[in-house]
């Protein structure tokens, strides 16, 4: 589904749409994923939020935790990447005669995913958990700030 039809059907401003759609849905920060297997865009993530954090769960199964990188770069954006590769069960196809008739499952290869993060998101306070091939990363939000008043002087003229 595009950002157009997202917007669309849940009446999202596009300053919120920026925040919580990735980067890639207009194709910058997305580059690196395309070599070596094609693209990453295919891999489901839901972006949970709260009144206390956003948390985003990606499904990344049969790669080792090792290989997962979640990083926060400049202008508040985070960043999952993962070099590691899913190796294919190859115990079964070893024996004399046997091989695959079907491949479906992918082997992900070079997973590139990029989100701005909204202002009230604590980029101090990011934690990643990987358990059972889903990824959950948790980044709480700041406490809201009251308005501060502002005193406007009156020119006399």
């Amino acid at each position: 589904m595009s950002a157009v039809a997202i917007n669309h059907l849940f009446g999202l401003p596009e300053t919120i749409e920026k925040l919580i759609l990735p980067i890639s849905r207009s194709g910058e920060g997305n580059n690196e994923s395309r070599g070596g297997g094609g693209s990453n865009n295919n891999i489901p993530i839901d972006i949970l939020e709260s009144s206390k954090e956003y948390i985003f769960y990606l499904d990344i199964p049969g790669i080792s935790k090792s290989d997962i990188q979640v990083t926060v770069e400049e202008e508040r954006t985070l960043v999952i990447k993962s070099n590691g590769k899913r190796k294919r069960d190859d115990d079964n196809e070893s024996e004399e005669g046997s091989k695959y008739i079907r491949l479906e499952r992918r082997l992900a290869q070079n997973l590139v995913k990029k989100f701005r993060l909204p202002e009230d998101a604590d980029v101090a306070a990011v934690t990643a958990k990987y358990q059972e091939g889903v990824l959950s990363v948790v980044v709480k939000k700041l406490p809201p700030q009251p308005p501060k008043p502002k005193t406007v002087q009156i020119a006399v003229s």
